[in-house]
């Protein structure tokens, strides 16, 4: 079995036992989007890990989720896992530079993963799976994106930039570190439950193909609930206006 496919098993049974579950939380200003797990070595090829995006308001549950990847370390390949009740869109870009692999060059790369038709109740928290090909090196992490949207219009950018010395923001970006390769990850964030293995052909979305996968990812693509992706153009979703207040609870 390859590596992708046993990080795929992984993702796909966390998205299946995961569901939307209740936060045993202080209040709720103690959760904010999160990337499990936190840390991952320079270099590491097909790495499961799932984000998990909280319903933080008293009387809204969350009908999308926006994941956007960092657009100056791109990844070369993304997989997801189908997560019940909710449909993933996948949307690419031309590289500037294609990236070198084993499997050959790539030439665009995922920018954005979206998810719709589910939703989080409050006081719950959903994990959306994915399978990371071939993290960057050279640097000590990668930070994400992610915009939040409510059945009642609000929406939360998850985007903002934790500096050292300073207070935690309202809104931190959910940030990977990346570790030395060799050098053990730090388990000091909480770790999602390791659940039992899927079933047999679980669905999945892959983008781009290399090597020997073209045939396969559009197989797979076409039998999700995914479209086909597209590239992107146009300004970066989470500066076209200003992040808005929510009010206090």
């Amino acid at each position: 079995m390859s590596n992708v496919s046993r990080a795929l098993g992984r993702a796909a049974a966390l998205a299946g036992a995961a569901g939307a579950v209740l936060l045993l939380l202080a209040g709720p200003a103690a959760a904010h989007v999160t990337v499990h797990p936190s840390a991952a070595p320079q270099g590491a090829a097909d790495q499961a890990f799932a984000f998990r995006v909280p319903d933080e308001e008293a009387d809204a549950g969350t009908v999308k989720v926006e994941l956007f990847l960092p657009a100056d370390h791109p990844i070369p390949s993304v997989t997801l896992a189908a997560v019940p009740g909710w449909t993933d869109q996948i949307e690419t870009a031309k590289l500037a530079a294609p990236i070198h692999t084993d499997d050959g060059d790539v030439s665009e790369a995922v920018t954005k993963v979206t998810w719709t038709g589910g939703t989080i109740t409050p006081g719950h928290y959903q994990d959306f799976p994915v399978v990371l090909g071939a993290l960057p090196t050279g640097l000590d992490q990668l930070t994400f994106k992610v915009l939040q949207t409510y059945s009642d219009g609000t929406v939360v950018r998850w985007i903002d930039q934790s500096q050292p010395g300073q207070a935690e923001p309202e809104h931190p970006a959910p940030v990977l570190q990346l570790t030395a390769a060799g050098q053990a990850p730090s388990r000091s964030a909480p770790r999602p439950p390791r659940p039992p293995r899927p079933a047999p052909g679980a669905a999945a979305t892959r983008w781009p193909g290399v090597g020997g996968w073209p045939g396969r990812c559009w197989a797979l693509s076409r039998s999700s609930a995914s479209s086909r992706p597209h590239c992107v153009a146009g300004a970066a979703p989470w500066a076209r206006s200003p992040r808005p207040r929510r009010s206090s609870r």
